[in-house]
This record gives structure tokens, C-alpha cells and sequence, in this order.
């Protein structure tokens, strides 16, 4: 039997949707990062050069690939609101925007103690590093340009003209250490070559599957929210079992 994917893209029928996919994104969620982290940190073995220190790698990697993908992800979201006039769309872009800002917190936070035993600093302007603070604040800008802005479609349009320009820093990001010679490392995760021990693979996919996973509940559980906010004065949002109590 075939399924109308489309009429899932109007909020009435996306938000009953969403509501019954929260669970399983969270709970898969919860139970791969108790395994990826169990992984990580008592199974896969100690780095030649770094040590026990490079263990924050596991946290480390998967939140700055979240971080980038999840812009990329709500700018795509953004695009499809500003140039096709979705409702759905725009919500989805405000909803991963504070996903996407945590996982860039986290990133720059746990490469600052990644940091410090390797290079000893905290802080490096590094060009990775300078460009995901950029990232953070492109984050924080969308999300108080949409705020300062009371008509919700006028602020729908404004944030994603913001997110489509920024996108161009994501590539800056993740091709940084190529084009300028900095003190980052290059990429971790590679699906051919790599000389990492199976254990230390099994743990980086696992934790950035948990993440992923992590994401899309968190956004599901955040456009529910935005979707009863916009959607406060129709007839069907007041027939909500949750919201007639």
C-alpha cells in the first residue's frame, strides 16, 4: 500500500506524526550512547601517542560532525521555507537550530580539554577552531534574529537568509585543515585507510549514531512545541486531548 508522504508536510498531520516517532528516536538514542560510551572508554584500547586523553574523541568528533550537519540541515530546511512558502519547513529549521547550537557548544568544549594535554592551551585561533566559533555564533544569531522578530513568517524569512549565508563556513570548516596549516588534526573518520583499532570505529559510529538519533528527537519534540504556539488559534489544536486538559 502505497503512503501520501506529502500530506505529512502540513503541521496538522505532521504534529500527531512526530508525537509517536519521539519515542523511538529517544529511546534508540539513550541506548547507543550507553553502549558507544561503554565502547569508547572500557573497551577500545589506549592511544600510542595520546594516551588515555584521546578518549574525548568519542564525544568530541560526533558533536562537531553534528554541528556542521545540523546547519546544513536547517539551512536546507530554511531555503525550502523561504523559496517554496512552507510553514512546516520554517518550524523544522527553528527547531534543530538549539540542537545544532549544543552540539557546537560541546564540540568547542570538549576540544578545549582535548587541548590543553596535547598542545597545552585551551585555545588556539586555529582556523578549525575560529570557524566553529563562528558556526556557534551563526547558531546564536539565527536564533535571536528569529526571536527579535514578533510576526513569525516576517522572522521566518529574516533567520533564513542568515542560515543560507552562513552555510558557506561549514565547508570552511571541515576543509580547513587542508587549505591552512594549523594545529588541528584532519579527519578522524575515514571509510577507507583508517588505522584505527575496530573497537575505536565501533565507538565513533555508535556515538554518532546516538547523536543523529538524539537530534531528530529533540526536533521532533521542539517543532511539537512550535507547531502548538503558531497553531494556538485553529480548531484542531484546540481539540488536542493534551491541550483540552
Amino acid at each position: 500500500m502505497a503512503i501520501n508522504w506529502f500530506k505529512y508536510s502540513a503541521p496538522t498531520t505532521f504534529y500527531g506524526l512526530a508525537g509517536k516517532m519521539i519515542p523511538w528516536f529517544a529511546f534508540s538514542a539513550a541506548i547507543l550512547f550507553a553502549v558507544g560510551l561503554y565502547i569508547g572508554f572500557f573497551i577500545a584500547p589506549m592511544d600510542a601517542q595520546q594516551g588515555e586523553f584521546y578518549r574525548i574523541i568519542f564525544i568530541h568528533v560526533p558533536a562537531s560532525m553534528m554541528s556542521m550537519f545540523l546547519y546544513m540541515v536547517m539551512a536546507g530546511y530554511a531555503a525550502l521555507g523561504l523559496i517554496f512558502n512552507t510553514r512546516l519547513s520554517a518550524m523544522m529549521a527553528s527547531a534543530i537550530a538549539p540542537t545544532g547550537a549544543l552540539f557546537t557548544v560541546v564540540s568547542l568544549w570538549t576540544g578545549a580539554l582535548w587541548g590543553k594535554p596535547m598542545w597545552g592551551t585551551w585555545w588556539m585561533w586555529d582556523a578549525r577552531m575560529t570557524s566553529e566559533l563562528i558556526l556557534l555564533f551563526l547558531y546564536l544569531g539565527f536564533i535571536a534574529l528569529h526571536a527579535s522578530i514578533d510576526e513569525p513568517r516576517r522572522a521566518d524569512r529574516a533567520a533564513a537568509l542568515l542560515a543560507i549565508v552562513g552555510s558557506v563556513n561549514v565547508p570552511i570548516i571541515y576543509f580547513s585543515v587542508k587549505w591552512w596549516n594549523t594545529l588541528h588534526q584532519g579527519a578522524t573518520i575515514k571509510f577507507s585507510g583508517t588505522s584505527m583499532h575496530i573497537a575505536m570505529q565501533q565507538a565513533m559510529f555508535t556515538m554518532l549514531a546516538a547523536c543523529w538519533l538524539y537530534a531528530i528527537a529533540v526536533a521532533l519534540a521542539r517543532v511539537r512545541s512550535i507547531i502548538l504556539e503558531r497553531e494556538r488559534n485553529t480548531v484542531w489544536i484546540a481539540e488536542l486531548p493534551e491541550v483540552k486538559q
